[in-house]
Order: C-alpha cells, then structure tokens, then sequence
C-alpha cells in the first residue's frame, strides 16, 4: 500500500518574480486556500500517510504552515479574539492530524529528479506518490488515488496524463502510447516539448506519479548534472522505457487546474473563487459588471 508522497517544491519560482523571491509560489492562493494545501488534501485524501517536502533552504515556512502554530494561538488568545478564529486554526490543524510531515532540503536547484534523491532515504523500498506544486486538480476521486488504484494493478511506475490543445503541445512532455484500456495506456516513449509535426501523440504528463524503488535505482547512477542541466523525472521515465521497463499512463478524472505560470495560476485562482460558497456569488457579480 503506498502510504508516503514527495513534493519536490524547491524551485526558484522564476516565472513569478519578483514576488516569488519573498513568497513562495506554493503559497499564493486559489480563492482562500494557498496552492500547497490543495496539493496535500489530495494526498490526504488519497490515503497518504507520510509527506516528504523537498524544499529549497527559503521555503522551510511551508512545512511550518502544516505544523501548527502555537505562536499564532498565543497572538490571538492574549488579543482576546475571537474564538472562531481560534476554531479555525484548530479545525485546519485537526484536518491534517493523520499525517506526518518531514523535509529535506535541496541545496542547489538541479531538477525534479535530483529533488526526489534528497528524499531516497525517508522514502525507502516501497513505491511511493510524487506530485509537483504546479498541478491541481479539483476531483470527485483524488488524482493521486486513481494512480494509486492503476498501480495496484500493473505494480509498475504510473504517470498522470492529459490530452492537450495542439497550440500547447510544445509546452509539455508528449507521449507516445499504446492503449490497454479504458483511460490506461503503456508508455512507448517521451519526447520533450516537440514541435507539432513530431508529436508522437496529444497526451501530455502532468505532475502526478506513482514511482517505484526502480526509479530511485535510476536516479542514483544519474552522473552530477553539467552547469545549466538537470536531472529530470521524465528523462528517467525515458531510459527505464529504453531499458525494457514498463511504465504507464493513466488518463485521470478531474479538472486540471495548472499553476506554473502567471496566467495558468490566475485562471485556477478565478476557476476556485468562482466555486467559493461565499466568494463566489459575490466575484460573478462583479464581474459582469466590469466585463
């Protein structure tokens, strides 16, 4: 049963400067809630026990924001606030009461797959969840846990994918498949970022991942990445495929709400704002009056 998930999340958020030099980008919002704890509810609820965040060494308030804070409880008791603020905090705290937090620390930014290294040792020999703090996805059944079901089947690597428009083909890793059923594919190959022309499909992978010890075996002989490269997942995905391993791909349900860019964040903010019971009736209003 998996039961630990890895958020690599030490990026430097270049896309967002300068704010993301102050504030994380896992930390703006989508309505009133910060990206990250849509990340770790769908962990939550898929039925994670154990969460490893790699951070960078500026990021450590985000594994502080889902251990509490006593500090904060002290303010608003000695300011004799109110005790629905007080149940907040406890209710927010309590929400997270089954699972553990722990992080390492990637000390400089030479990828996603280097990130998940710095974890090998908290993770250990089990299969693990990886899922990266660009995707979101508003679910009935949680990403993640769909994953998880495919991997109980095929007990080999499972990754998230999407079709996407032709226009933003060459902005994602693009697959190359063969169908074995409903919404499950086996992965024949990936091509990063290709032109239309060579696209071997429009199934593009999100950042959602059921990974195995093998995995981890790959990333370990990785050599330590040359000045201005990196040690990406996918590209390992690559060589175990090249090697003869399997790995699959599972078209999830759900909508896919990308942050990794200014514009992909503010349409995921106005998507869960307008889903707001309180915030929304409110932003519809006003924006038919402004539009």
């Amino acid at each position: 049963m998996i039961k630990k998930a890895v958020l690599p999340i030490a990026g430097l958020g270049t896309r967002f400067l300068p704010l993301s030099k102050e504030l994380p980008k896992e930390f703006w919002p989508l309505a009133d809630l910060p990206v990250i704890q849509y990340i770790v509810e769908e962990a939550r609820d898929s039925g994670i026990e154990e969460i490893i965040f790699v951070i960078s060494p500026e990021k450590k308030m985000i594994v502080d924001y889902f251990n509490g804070s006593a500090k904060a409880e002290k303010i608003l008791k000695q300011r004799n606030k109110s005790s629905v603020l007080l149940d907040m905090l406890a209710e927010f705290k309590d929400s997270f009461k089954n699972i553990s937090f722990s992080y390492v620390v990637q000390k400089n930014p030479l990828g996603d797959g280097h990130a998940i290294l710095q974890a090998a040792e908290k993770i250990g020999d089990d299969p693990f969840g990886v899922l990266f703090g660009d995707d979101v996805v508003d679910y009935k059944i949680p990403c993640l846990s769909q994953l998880i079901n495919v991997y109980k089947t095929c007990q080999k690597p499972v990754i998230a994918i999407r079709r996407v428009s032709e226009e933003m083909i060459s902005s994602y890793g693009i697959l190359e498949v063969e169908k074995i059923a409903n919404r499950f594919y086996k992965i024949k190959g990936i091509v990063e970022k290709p032109e239309l022309k060579f696209a071997p499909s429009d199934f593009a992978i999100t950042g959602k991942y059921i990974a195995t010890p093998t995995v981890l075996d790959y990333l370990r002989k990785e050599p330590k990445p040359k000045k201005g490269k990196e040690i990406i997942l996918a590209n390992i995905f690559e060589k175990m495929i090249e090697d003869g391993y399997s790995v699959y791909g599972y078209e999830f349900e759900g909508e896919w709400l990308e942050c990794g860019n200014k514009l992909n964040w503010l349409k995921s903010h106005i998507y869960y704002s307008l889903k707001h019971p309180k915030l929304g009736p409110q932003l519809k209003k006003h924006l038919k009056e402004i539009l």
